[in-house]
């Protein structure tokens, strides 16, 4: 532990997090003994503590359940969150910058830690693109049920008849990779270039090249960042993100030998969104994979996503 700094951090993090769970556990099994010592008093005046305890102590083990669906290599890990607009011009960037939102929001509620690490701007309004670093236990888990193409139909206010659109952004989500031993790259391979980040003008915009790009050769995968002031902290940045995309073909090449072997592969294409936000002419949000639907369309783009990513997670036992 002395010898090695960097193993030292990652075990004591480990630790940390397992400490956590282990108390949280504790502390659940604690409240519902408390709580069945309650009960047994038959005491009417206790009723009215006991109700909304119990309401409580029933979302935390629905809580907990859901957790012990997360077993895969990284979902106890943090996560690396893309946000790609598709086709459609200004009405796709706009709703890549309202997932953005979507999905701070819904982080903030987790009380987990983000960091923008990478912003393209719209040309009018919205964004091109951004990459989220998502820190906290499971961030990667939850999240993975995000992926995919998300859809979204409306009035569109950027145009002067009114008429309804549907616009399309990608959702990536990759492992943070905290252990590099976990993915190796070659320093050979990597193509590294530097230029001035964009921005709104003014203040904002670096005068000196501050932005990173830096592309992997043998694969074309490639992983930029421009958010942060320092040449250093960028390229640390998009490194992340490209170790991310690398860990993350691997794992697809093997989900995809697996899968083949047991006949059931299928290539997945951009067209075939996961879930539609449909805000005129009625107002419903449905995942498509699960059939989930919710109508009330404003508190799912407030960050309410946990019974989507529920339903998916729950969805998944026994298919893979």
């Amino acid at each position: 532990m002395w010898d090695d700094q960097e193993n030292a951090q990652r075990v004591m993090k480990q630790l940390a997090s397992t400490r956590d769970e282990i108390e949280a556990w504790r502390s659940l099994e604690q409240r519902i003994a408390d709580a069945r010592e309650l009960a047994e008093l038959n005491d009417e005046d206790l009723r009215s503590e006991l109700e909304p305890e119990i309401t409580e102590i029933e979302q935390l083990v629905d809580q907990r359940e859901l957790s012990t669906l997360l077993s895969g290599d990284y979902d106890r890990g943090h996560a690396l969150l893309s946000i790609n607009a598709g086709a459609g011009g200004t009405d796709s960037q706009d709703w890549a910058a309202m997932l953005q939102r979507m999905y701070l929001r819904w982080a903030e509620q987790q009380g987990y830690k983000t960091e923008l690490l990478d912003t393209t701007e719209g040309e009018e309004a919205g964004i091109k693109s951004v990459t989220i670093g998502v820190e906290g236990n499971f961030a990667y888990g939850y999240l993975h049920a995000e992926k995919g193409v998300h859809r979204l139909v409306r009035i569109s206010p950027f145009d002067s008849s009114n008429r309804r659109h549907t616009s399309f952004a990608q959702v990536e989500v990759l492992p943070q990779v905290e252990d590099d031993a976990e993915i190796e790259i070659n320093p050979n391979d990597l193509k590294i270039e530097t230029f001035r980040a964009g921005g709104a003008g003014g203040q904002s915009v670096q005068k000196n090249d501050t932005a990173v790009r830096i592309t992997h050769i043998p694969t074309g995968i490639v992983a930029s960042c421009q958010n942060e002031r320092s040449q250093t902290q960028n390229r640390e940045n998009a490194l992340k993100v490209l170790k991310g995309r690398l860990l993350e073909v691997l794992q697809r090449e093997k989900d995809k030998e697996l899968a083949e072997l047991r006949g059931e592969y299928q290539k997945a294409e951009w067209g075939s969104q996961i879930r539609s936000y449909v805000l005129h002419p009625y107002q419903m949000v449905k995942d498509h994979r699960t059939e989930h639907e919710m109508g009330n369309t404003q508190a799912v783009l407030d960050g309410d996503l946990n019974t989507f990513i529920e339903a998916y997670l729950r969805s998944q036992v026994g298919t893979e």
